[in-house]
C-alpha cells in the first residue's frame, strides 16, 4: 500500500515536533528536579532584597520556616558584608544547618560586590527573575504592595522551588574580556548618538555637506569643519584655503576637484544663518566628543583583540568567512569559560534560542524560539547569521535549504535563528574539541532524506 507524500510529511512533522518538545520538557524537568534536590532538610535559604546602598535578608528552611524574626538590614559596604556573615553563621549554628543558599534579584550592577563576597566565603549566590519575584508576591496576602519585608521572603521561595538560576561570574581573561566588550558597546552607543547630533546640525546650518559627503565623519571634511563649520566660513577660505588644509594634512584622494563642489555646495546652501556664533561652538564641541571617544574605542578594540589571543582555539573561529573580531570577542564575552557548558542546548539556552511552543488541550500553538536569556548574545548571533548568510557559501546554501525544503520550510527570520544555532553549535565543537572548521561537513549535514524515509 503506498502512503500519499502529503501524508507521510504530516505524520513526519507532528512526528519531530512531539519528539522536540519532549527533548526540551525532559531537559528543563531535569534542571527544575536537580535544583529543588539541592535544598535540602541541613540548608538554609536566604532571601535578599538588594538595593544600591542597603540589603535585606530573610533566612528560612526547605519547608519554608522562618528563621529570622525580622529582616536583617546591612550596608552595601565592607562593614555590612561583616555582620551579614556573621549573622548568617550565627542562624547556621542555632538550627544545625551545612550549607546555604542565598537567592536575589539581578539588580542592576548592585548584587555584583555581595554576589562575589558570599562567592569567596563559599555562599555560592543564586538569582531569581525579577519577572516571578513581581507575579509570585501576591500569592500570600493577595497585595502587589514591594516592600523590604515582603520580596526577601518571594525571593526565598522561588529558590525553595527550584525557580533560580546559578549566576557566572567570570574570571581572568574572561572577566577582563567580558568589561571590555561591554566598554566596546557603551563607546559605540555614545558614538551613534554623537553622530546622529552631528547629523542634526547639518540639517540645520548646512543641509548640503551630506551631497559632498555619504558620511558625516569622513577624514576629509571633518578636517573643513574643525576650521570652517558654517557654509560662509567655507566661502571665506576659498577653494586654494581648503586644498591647503587637506595638503597639510597629507589627506590623499582629495584635492581642487573635491574642493570646487565643496565651495559651490556652500555658496547655494540654505542652512540657517541664526545663532551662528553658538552653532559654531556647538559643531566643534560634537567633533572634539567624536574624536575623544573615537579613539578610546580604538584603545578598546585593540585590547580586546589581545584578549582573544589569550583564549585557546579562539583565533580559529576567525577562519569561518563572514565571522570577525567583532563575532568572536562579542560571543566569548557572553558566554565566558565554554568547558562549563555539557552541550550546545544549553548555549542556545543561555542565548534564547531554545525551542518553546505554545499549546492547550488539543490545541498545538507555533513553536518559537524562547527569546529568554543574554539579549546581546542573541542580538550578536543574529547579526552574524546575516553576514554568514552573504558572506559564507555554505551557510547560504543552509539557508536556501532551511526556507526551500518541502517539508517544514521556514520563514526568513526564522531560517536565520536557525542558522545563529547551526553556529552555536559550530562554535561549541570548535572551543571544545579543538577542531578546525570544515565547510564540507556543513554541507554535509543539510540534507537527510534517509532520516525522513525511515520517521515516515
Amino acid at each position: 500500500m503506498k502512503i500519499p507524500q502529503s501524508k507521510i510529511r504530516l505524520l513526519t512533522g507532528r512526528l519531530v515536533t512531539i519528539l522536540l518538545n519532549r527533548e526540551v520538557s525532559t531537559m528543563k524537568s531535569n534542571t527544575q528536579n536537580t535544583k529543588i534536590e539541592a535544598i535540602t532538610e541541613t540548608t538554609l535559604v536566604l532571601g535578599i532584597d538588594v538595593g544600591s546602598e542597603t540589603h535585606y535578608a530573610r533566612a528560612f528552611d526547605y519547608r519554608g520556616i522562618e528563621y529570622s524574626k525580622k529582616p536583617f538590614k546591612f550596608s552595601n559596604d565592607e562593614a555590612g558584608f561583616v555582620m551579614f556573615k556573621a549573622w548568617i553563621l550565627d542562624i547556621k549554628e542555632k538550627h544545625g544547618k551545612d550549607k546555604v543558599v542565598p537567592g536575589m534579584e539581578p539588580t542592576g550592577h548592585y548584587w555584583f560586590n555581595l554576589g562575589k563576597f558570599l562567592q569567596d566565603n563559599e555562599m555560592k549566590p543564586v538569582l531569581v527573575n525579577p519577572h516571578h519575584v513581581k507575579k509570585s508576591k501576591e500569592l500570600d496576602d493577595n497585595n502587589p504592595t514591594k516592600n523590604d519585608r515582603k520580596d526577601p521572603k518571594v525571593i526565598a521561595g522561588l529558590v525553595r522551588g527550584g525557580r533560580y538560576m546559578i549566576p557566572y561570574l567570570p574570571e581572568g581573561v574572561y572577566a577582563d574580556l567580558r568589561t571590555a566588550s561591554n566598554m566596546r558597546f557603551q563607546l559605540q552607543a555614545e558614538l551613534t548618538r554623537i553622530q546622529n547630533r552631528i547629523s542634526r546640525w547639518f540639517n540645520i546650518y548646512f543641509p548640503e555637506y551630506k551631497t559632498v559627503y555619504g558620511q558625516p565623519d569622513a577624514k576629509s571634511g571633518m578636517l573643513i569643519l574643525k576650521v570652517a563649520p558654517l557654509p560662509e566660513d567655507i566661502l571665506t577660505l576659498g577653494i586654494d584655503g581648503v586644498n591647503q588644509i587637506w595638503r597639510d594634512a597629507k589627506v590623499r584622494a582629495v584635492g581642487k576637484a573635491r574642493a570646487k563642489t565643496l565651495i559651490e555646495a556652500a555658496e547655494h546652501s540654505v542652512g540657517s544663518k541664526e545663532g551662528e556664533i553658538s552653532a559654531r561652538m556647538e559643531i566643534r564641541m560634537l567633533l572634539e566628543d567624536y574624536e575623544s571617544r573615537n579613539t578610546r574605542l580604538q584603545e578598546v578594540v585593540a585590547l580586546i583583540e589581545e584578549l582573544v589571543k589569550k583564549i585557546p582555539m579562539a583565533e580559529k573561529l576567525l577562519e569561518i568567512k563572514g565571522v570577525g573580531i567583532k563575532t568572536v570577542s562579542g560571543f566569548l564575552a557572553e558566554v565566558g569559560d565554554i568547558s562549563r557548558f555539557n552541550n550546545p542546548k544549553e548555549l542556545q539556552k543561555l542565548a534564547g534560542l531554545a525551542l518553546v511552543e505554545n499549546s492547550s488541550g488539543k490545541h498545538k500553538g507555533e513553536t518559537t524560539i524562547s527569546r529568554r536569556g543574554r539579549k546581546r548574545l542573541r542580538y550578536l548571533l543574529f547579526e552574524v547569521a546575516m553576514s554568514l548568510v552573504s558572506k559564507n557559501p555554505e551557510f547560504r546554501e543552509l539557508h536556501s535549504y532551511y526556507t526551500t525544503r518541502k517539508l517544514n520550510p521556514l520563514k526568513k527570520m526564522q531560517s536565520l535563528m536557525a542558522v545563529a544555532a547551526k553556529l552555536l553549535r559550530v562554535f561549541f565543537a570548535m572551543l571544545t574539541k579543538g577542531v578546525d572548521y570544515d565547510p564540507k561537513k556543513l554541507v554535509g549535514d543539510i540534507k537527510r532524506p534517509a532520516v525522513y524515509l525511515q520517521v515516515a
